[in-house]
């Protein structure tokens, strides 16, 4: 599944950027690009690096962008 629409990332490379020893978003932004672009995917990235069964759909809260200059 899509985690990061602007760069088109997925769960899967995010799991496997972790088994590469991502721990923080910074290692997911450094290697993948993720919370990049509009920054929507940051929480959910951080949920999957937490190790949290992330909620999908209408059960996940909206993630605010978390760059200042995001459109």
């Amino acid at each position: 599944m899509y985690v990061c629409i602007c760069k088109r990332i997925t769960d899967s490379q995010i799991h496997e950027a972790i088994g590469r020893g991502a721990r923080k978003l910074e290692d997911l932004s450094r290697e993948l690009g993720v919370a990049t672009g509009c920054g929507q995917c940051a929480c959910f990235a951080t949920e999957l690096l937490d190790g949290a069964p992330a909620a999908s759909g209408a059960n996940r809260a909206f993630c605010e962008p978390v760059h200042p200059d995001a459109a």
